[in-house]
C-alpha cells in the first residue's frame, strides 16, 4: 500500500468513526438540556443529591453515571458535557466510570467465558464507589 492509500483509508476510517460516535453523544446531549429546561433534571439531582454528595459530585452527575453503566462510556460523555461540571467533578465521574461501564454487554461476555457474574459485578461497582470516595477526599 502507498502512503496515499494508507493515508485515505485513515481519513474516511476516522470519518466513519465520528459519525458512529455522532448518533449517540449528540442525541444524548440534547436530552440532557431538554431535561434541564423542564426541570426533570432539578428533580433528579434532589433524589441522588444525598447518594452523590460522597462523591463530591452534584445529583444530576447521576445521570452520566447510569448511563456509562447500563450502555456505555459515549452516551455518559454526551450527558457530562452537557452538565456544568468541574474538572474535579469530571475527573471522579470519569475514573468511577472507567471501573464500571457498560455492565451488561460486559457482565455477557463474563458469562460467555464462563466466569460468576454477580462477583464481578460486586467488583466492578466497589472499585468504582471507592475510587470516587478516595478521589473526593484527595482532589
Amino acid at each position: 500500500m502507498t502512503f496515499w492509500t494508507i493515508l485515505r483509508n485513515g481519513i474516511i476510517s476516522g470519518i466513519q468513526v465520528t459519525l458512529d460516535l455522532t448518533k449517540t453523544v449528540v442525541p444524548v446531549y440534547f436530552f440532557i438540556v431538554i431535561l434541564k429546561h423542564i426541570s426533570a433534571l432539578d428533580w433528579l439531582s434532589n433524589v441522588f443529591e444525598p447518594f452523590m454528595i460522597y462523591f463530591g459530585l452534584p445529583g444530576e452527575a447521576a445521570v452520566p453515571f447510569v448511563l456509562g453503566n447500563v450502555l456505555n462510556l459515549y452516551p455518559a460523555l454526551g450527558a457530562i458535557e452537557a452538565l456544568s461540571l468541574s474538572s474535579k467533578q469530571i475527573t471522579i465521574i470519569a475514573v468511577m466510570l472507567l471501573f464500571s461501564h457498560s455492565l451488561p454487554i460486559e457482565l455477557a461476555v463474563t458469562k460467555k467465558a464462563g466466569a460468576k457474574i454477580f462477583p464481578i459485578l460486586f467488583i466492578r461497582l466497589l472499585t468504582a464507589l471507592i475510587s470516587g470516595l478516595v478521589l473526593n477526599l484527595v482532589l
